[in-house]
């Protein structure tokens, strides 16, 4: 059996998590974290997940927690995620991290911890926008510099950041695969008299709205045509079931920063 402790339990993720690990014949949530002094400390992760008693009270430190666990499922915010990563390397245990909106110099801690230990990582962890990316650097590279690229996402009104983690990562998919600087290419957004389009720009539009799961849209347009890539998300439940299935793959794996294509695509050693 799996031991799995959550971090932000009490968020749309969180409580999300708590209900598809519960369905789960192989893991067991052990622990059910969130920041100290929030109301529902003390509180039945699954009471406040709406699934009834599970017998797992949420606390407000991971130290509390994390001896039993094999691996640790973090969505939360950036400067948390940082030292709820730290804690795992001093425990040497598995880590799943789907916290998006890290700094660079956030970024660079994150990726010298999580070398120390078995993590993956990914802005997104739909399983289907993981094959989209995928998609994406094969379409980039055939189409060439002939066809405008634009990318646009939206999401509910409370996301904290913007572009999307995702958007962004899209965005250096088709950069990469078109030997283009993401730096230089990219435009977040556009406003007033901004003149014809450069033919290399990358577009990058962020849309808030509603409870929006999470929309991307990746156009490619030309003369007489156009070609889009779209997913759109309906629920949390499809990032869960992804983190799940990278949680699952983790424990096994080697060492180091792994991302949910080698989840997707790769055997275990």
């Amino acid at each position: 059996m799996i031991g799995v402790v959550i971090t932000g339990v009490c968020g749309r993720m969180g409580k999300c998590l708590t209900r598809c690990i519960d369905q789960q014949a192989d893991m067991q949530l052990v622990g059910a974290i969130q920041y100290p002094l929030h109301p529902h400390i003390g509180s039945d992760a699954g009471v406040v997940a709406g699934i009834g008693d599970i017998g797992v009270a949420i606390a407000g430190e991971l130290d509390d927690v994390l001896e039993d666990a094999d691996v640790l499922i973090e969505f939360s915010k950036p400067e948390a995620a940082v030292g709820y990563l730290q804690q795992v390397v001093n425990t040497d245990k598995a880590i799943v991290i789907g916290t998006t909106g890290f700094d660079s110099d956030e970024l660079a801690t994150v990726k010298e911890l999580a070398s120390q230990i078995r993590c993956v990582m990914a802005p997104n962890m739909s399983l289907s926008v993981n094959v989209m990316i995928q998609v994406l650097n094969l379409i980039a590279k055939t189409l060439g510099d002939d066809y405008n690229i634009e990318v646009i996402e939206a999401h509910h009104n409370h996301k904290a950041d913007s572009p999307s983690g995702t958007a962004l990562r899209l965005a250096e998919t088709v950069a990469t695969a078109l030997g283009r600087d993401l730096d230089e290419a990219g435009i977040y957004g556009r406003h007033g008299i901004v003149g014809a389009r450069p033919k290399k720009q990358i577009g990058i539009h962020a849309v808030r709205g509603g409870d929006i799961a999470g929309d991307h849209t990746v156009m490619f347009a030309t003369k007489g045509e156009q070609l889009s890539v779209v997913h759109r998300a309906h629920s949390p439940e499809a990032f869960a079931k992804g983190a799940i299935r990278a949680a699952r793959w983790i424990i096994d794996a080697p060492k180091g920063l792994h991302d949910v294509s080698e989840v997707l695509f790769q055997k275990q050693p």
